[in-house]
């Protein structure tokens, strides 16, 4: 038994697992799940408490008994509130909800959703695996009738694709969003990344800056584009990559990365005259490492970011940046599986969409003397 389950009564931690098996597909519609004596076993349990979580979950649809034959998957769930024509639901994962770019695109889907009646179930993972899989399960558990998802943690293995193929098996037709899980083969809307990155550090050669870093986040797949498209504007240049003028980090060390740029900053000041940053929230962070060092922007440093977020503009120097279709990829996403849904078919399989480079106040010409 895992560590978290022990503060759960027992009962509920075989609920949730029979409930997480039910859900992903693991156990099918109309299959025998083990006996009670077979759960007893499994779960170091007493019949009496066996019982109890059969009981729960027949009471919430999920399963079934016969009288001298077992128990069984009922197909009851499937039919949960939010499935009906009249009443449409299209649910919605991404990784946050309330910063940065997030809420700008989940208007654009909410307002899709909207011309056509449709509601919107709502949730993040904090790009947590353990929080996706919540969502999904809470997703099939409700009925949605189509899914828009922000993969989390795109770059690494996703231990939550039974979740995904479930819904391919139920025809739930579901899109991506920002990246997409390369094991499916699903639709996704995404920015072309590493466009992005190749004209941000393009931007910065034009500008005479040879001596160019990056912070790049690496367990999400727009980092590992983003790096692909710096490398591919260093390589036409023929300039070196140099790994000493690379800072990566990822989820778990990203309340870290103060320190970190600090860090960097301080061994690389007379190696470095330019970054391109991973998003525009790190090229804040860098503005204020900089203030800290006292590293004058653009004078000593030169910085240019990525999304064209609301940090860009209210940053206190503006921040050069590059575009993201935010609320124009919800409203797309979601216009995709609004159009699935009433049978049209030829629909696109996927959407980059091209950046463009917005100036700000962040670079600084070099001199060549």
């Amino acid at each position: 038994m895992k560590e978290v389950d022990r503060v759960k009564p027992k009962y509920q931690v075989i609920i949730d697992d029979i409930k997480s098996r039910i859900l992903s597909g693991t156990y099918a519609v109309g299959q025998q799940i083990p006996t009670e004596s077979a759960l007893q076993e499994s779960y170091g349990v007493s019949r009496q408490t066996v019982r109890k979580a059969i009981l729960e979950l027949s009471n919430e649809g999920l399963l079934r008994s016969e009288k001298g034959s077992g128990t069984y998957v009922s197909s009851q769930y499937r039919n949960r509130p939010g499935g009906s024509s009249a009443n449409r639901t299209i649910g919605v994962i991404t990784t946050y909800i309330s910063d940065y770019i997030f809420p700008s695109i989940i208007r654009g889907i909410e307002r899709r959703l909207g011309e056509d009646n449709y509601s919107l179930l709502l949730a993040s993972t904090n790009n947590d695996v353990a929080q996706e899989k919540k969502a999904l399960e809470m997703m099939l558990s409700y009925g949605v009738d189509g899914l828009i998802v922000e993969p989390t943690k795109s770059n690494q293995y996703n231990p939550n694709i039974a979740y995904y193929l479930a819904f391919k098996e139920q025809n739930v037709p579901f899109a991506m969003i920002n990246a997409y899980y390369e094991e499916l083969e699903v639709p996704f809307f995404c920015l072309d990344d590493v466009q992005s990155s190749y004209l941000a550090t393009r931007e910065l050669i034009a500008k005479g800056h040879t001596q160019i870093g990056l912070i790049a986040k690496m367990d999400d797949r727009q980092g590992k584009y983003r790096m692909k498209g710096y490398i591919k504007a260093l390589g036409e240049a023929r300039l070196r990559f140099d790994p000493e003028l690379l800072l990566s980090f990822d989820t778990a060390s990203k309340p870290q990365l103060a320190t970190a740029l600090d860090d960097f900053l301080r061994e690389n000041r007379e190696a470095l005259t330019a970054l391109v940053c991973y998003n525009d929230e790190v090229g804040l962070e860098v503005m204020q490492a900089c203030r800290r060092l006292e590293i004058a922007i653009p004078d000593e440093l030169s910085i240019i970011g990525q999304d064209n977020s609301y940090i860009a503009k209210t940053a206190p120097i503006r921040l050069a940046t590059l575009t993201h279709p935010q609320e124009q990829m919800g409203r797309d996403a979601a216009d995709w599986v609004i159009k699935h849904l009433q049978g049209k078919k030829d629909l696109p399989a996927s959407n980059y969409y091209p950046p463009a480079l917005i100036p700000g106040e962040t670079v600084k010409e070099m001199i060549v003397e």
